[in-house]
């Protein structure tokens, strides 16, 4: 799954070990092949269509296992996930979906709620020990608010990746009523809801043609 990439030399860096009359040997990490490269990004789709097979729990967690790794501001990991998979939770989920989105949800083996919590910051003594900076988060709402929504939307960009390269297809959502999500799934009102992610493994016979992406000139610059 990887490239070769070829390492520096001692002779390339000049650098030495501190107490160590070895050089050090500086790496380049290595990239990733390009059937890696098509599993997780050429060949992907938006999956709609997935075939009746169960996504296994281990699955799940396997899948968060490497969604966690995500970086975020503050290590604050403000994501919070809801696997939808059961009959029972589907049916309490479909009522706050737009009209087009129910029968994607009801046939995919699990929808993904994610959510950020607004009060991440009350976790930070562990995750970030650096120094306390909830101060920072409680003294100013908004940009409380601005760094969780933006980094559980990093971490739900993860996640999608995560379950490509788990074999799963991904089929992110909009079309919701956030606030009726919110009460079914977050009874304590501290969460708000970002994103709906179909999981599942997906149905090859039904793989829509590729969209037209832009060139790298039409929203790039090098500056």
């Amino acid at each position: 799954m990887f490239s070769q990439t070829p390492s520096l030399e001692p002779s390339d860096t000049g650098a030495t070990s501190v107490g160590s009359a070895e050089p050090s040997v500086a790496t380049v990490t290595p990239a990733l092949d390009s059937a890696a490269l098509d599993l997780l990004f050429r060949e992907a789709r938006s999956t709609q269509t997935f075939l009746a097979t169960p996504v296994a729990s281990e699955t799940l967690r396997e899948l968060y296992q490497l969604v966690k790794w995500t970086p975020t501001g503050f290590n604050s990991q403000p994501a919070r996930f809801r696997f939808v998979q059961s009959p029972e939770a589907k049916e309490r989920l479909v009522p706050a979906l737009s009209s087009s989105n129910r029968d994607k949800v009801l046939a995919a083996p699990v929808t993904v709620i994610v959510a950020h919590d607004t009060r991440f910051y009350d976790r930070l003594p562990q995750l970030f020990p650096a120094y306390d900076a909830r101060p920072l988060f409680e003294n100013t709402p908004a940009f409380a608010e601005s760094t969780a929504r933006h980094n559980a939307t990093l971490q739900a960009a993860f996640l999608i990746l995560a379950a490509r390269a788990l074999g799963l297809e991904a089929g992110p959502m909009s079309g919701f009523k956030p606030e009726e999500v919110e009460r079914r799934f977050f009874a304590d009102g501290r969460h708000r809801v970002t994103l709906l992610v179909n999981l599942g493994y997906g149905d090859q016979s039904r793989v829509r043609s590729r969209g037209v992406r832009l060139d790298f000139e039409d929203v790039a610059q090098i500056l």
